[in-house]
């Protein structure tokens, strides 16, 4: 690993970005945008691949099991658990390959594996072949680590928060577009939206192939360490960057109360308002749709004003506010009104990303995504288990007072102990970080 034990380290690596890049990486002045619009597109096409089988996924586990639903959804479970537990092992192996031989390889190797896994999943005769589908796809899906890297390979500091604030948009929109596409190709034929998704990844891959700049120069490589890259040994980075850490665990505390909607949203709705699948599918869309509007509109302008940190204090407080509001709302109308509260809180990650990529030198941004992606597949394991089991108890004869929110005031606790650590962190008159802007080419 490459340690910054002085100032005057860090200024080499600075001067080292200001130097001509070599032939093998496209110029910044025109590749920059192409790149970014790729990135984009990437990001797009897999999130859409994604919901494309979430309408069928679930009824396809329940059919191999013959039709039991409770036995269904217990083995539905275990499949979600192990997708998250392979992006927590591999997101760091990914970024590290990447640090070795640059983010274009990777993500279209990645991107043409998870073709090659949705096709196993749509011809699967059974369960253990659908099983293996969802390993691959778990370790496959861990290349989003790489797209945040190459963002911020090819763009300078002050504007990364934009451009994560473009990715997170663009994930609201696959994440609408997709189950709307599966539930239509789900029509033809269950295992239809599979082939989709596969159409879509290996599109992907070919675009990438085609079209793809790569975007970090050969001088700021690095070799694969096995120490780097695995979960524990990947957080060595955090010893030696002055706060890092606390950011790194400001981020694993807003993923982890984040994991409070897929778990239990559905469930708590049902319970508590009597709700539907359109109503809660309508709640859900809009909770997309106003993620959309934060992140594609108004991220760049909120930081370009008001800088990250403010930025960053303003969508945690949001989140905080949204999880509160659900947690106690008395009925739907209030429930509903909580998600414009609640929106903001899409500013959270890419101001923290802006904040932790300018804290770690050019040959270490897959590294450090790593560690974010291993954080979200961490999170993803502890989370269902945590908030169901929260919910459950508190639903329960067995519980002091009925109170079905718990769930989400648990988040709202987790959001809270974020904040102040965010405070504490960001207010350090000394925020000096490692530069490896790249030139303000676009």
């Amino acid at each position: 690993m490459v340690q910054l034990h002085s100032n005057a380290r860090a200024h080499n690596l600075t001067d080292q970005i200001q130097e001509p890049l070599p032939a093998q990486t496209a110029p910044r002045s025109q590749a920059s945008r192409a790149a970014l619009v790729f990135i984009f597109a990437t990001v797009l096409f897999d999130t859409i691949g994604f919901g494309i089988i979430i309408p069928v996924l679930p009824g396809l586990v329940v059919g191999f099991v013959g039709g039991n639903t409770a036995q269904g959804a217990e083995v539905f479970g275990l499949f979600g658990t192990t997708w998250a537990l392979m992006q927590f092992l591999f997101a760091p192996l990914l970024g590290a390959l990447s640090d070795r031989y640059g983010r274009r390889p990777v993500l279209i190797l990645s991107a043409f594996g998870l073709g090659i896994d949705y096709i196993i999943m749509a011809l699967a005769p059974n369960l253990t072949w659908l099983f293996i589908g969802r390993v691959v796809s778990g370790i496959t899906s861990a290349s989003f680590t790489v797209s945040f890297a190459y963002v911020a390979d090819t763009t300078p500091g002050e504007k990364r928060a934009g451009a994560y604030g473009m990715i997170g948009s663009i994930f609201g929109v696959g994440f609408i577009i997709g189950p709307l596409v599966g539930g239509l190709l789900a029509g033809i034929g269950p295992r239809f939206p599979f082939w989709g998704a596969a159409a879509l990844s290996l599109a992907s891959a070919a675009y990438g192939l085609i079209v793809l700049p790569e975007s970090l120069p050969l001088e700021h490589r690095r070799p694969v360490s096995l120490r780097r890259a695995n979960p524990i040994g990947s957080l060595s980075m955090i010893r030696g960057r002055k706060g890092l850490a606390g950011f790194v665990t400001i981020n694993f505390l807003n993923f982890l109360a984040f994991q409070v909607l897929p778990s239990i949203y559905v469930l708590y709705a049902a319970y508590r308002y009597g709700w539907g699948y359109a109503t809660v599918g309508a709640a859900l869309a809009l909770v997309g749709a106003s993620n959309i509007i934060v992140q594609g509109l108004l991220v760049r302008r909120v930081v370009t004003r008001f800088g990250e940190r403010t930025a960053l204090l303003i969508g945690i407080i949001s989140g905080t506010v949204g999880f509160v509001t659900w947690g106690l709302a008395p009925n739907s109308l209030l429930f509903m009104i909580a998600i414009i509260f609640y929106a903001p809180i899409g500013f959270v990650q890419p101001a923290l990303q802006g904040l932790m990529t300018r804290r770690v030198g050019p040959s270490e941004q897959g590294q450090l995504q790593g560690i974010n992606g291993s954080l979200l597949g961490l999170t993803g394991v502890i989370g269902p288990t945590l908030f169901t089991l929260v919910f459950a108890f508190f639903i329960s004869s067995q519980a002091p007072v009925n109170l079905p929110g718990a769930p989400f005031l648990l988040s709202a606790l987790l959001m809270i102990s974020s904040l102040i650590l965010t405070a504490k962190v960001t207010r350090a008159k000394d925020q000096s970080s490692v530069s490896n802007d790249p030139p303000n080419t676009y």
